[in-house]
């Protein structure tokens, strides 16, 4: 569901900025063969997902899925979590996540101490 409602919310994106083609590119193999009608699911609280999917397709000119490893795909994985664990009020838009990416790598500082033992 995490990966139908990450989608879900990236579609609705391209939607509101009046994006005509789109290329949607996802590691969840089940979800694109889903979404293009070539695998079916019984599960309910998967088809009300799939409908809304089929229904925001429509608002296309052209719209295409490519299924990538998710090895190949650590990024999307990570915003995937992101999305389902956002709640907003409104439900139908969720405020983009700006992302940097840097061309260094990033450290990290590890205390292993706590302050006044307090954690």
């Amino acid at each position: 569901m995490a990966e139908y409602e990450a989608s879900i919310f990236g579609i609705r994106m391209a939607v509101d900025m009046n994006v005509k083609e789109l290329l949607v590119i996802g590691d969840s193999d089940l979800l694109i063969h889903q979404v293009q009608g070539e695998w079916s699911t019984k599960n309910v609280k998967i088809l009300s997902y799939l409908h809304c999917m089929k229904e925001l397709c429509k608002k296309f000119m052209k719209i295409e899925f490519k299924h990538v490893l998710r090895i190949q795909n650590e990024f999307v994985d990570a915003l995937t979590t992101l999305s389902s664990m956002i709640q907003h009020p409104d439900m139908n838009y969720i405020d983009p996540i700006e992302v940097e990416i840097g061309d260094q790598h990033a450290y990290c500082f590890n205390v292993n101490g706590e302050p006044n033992g307090k954690p």
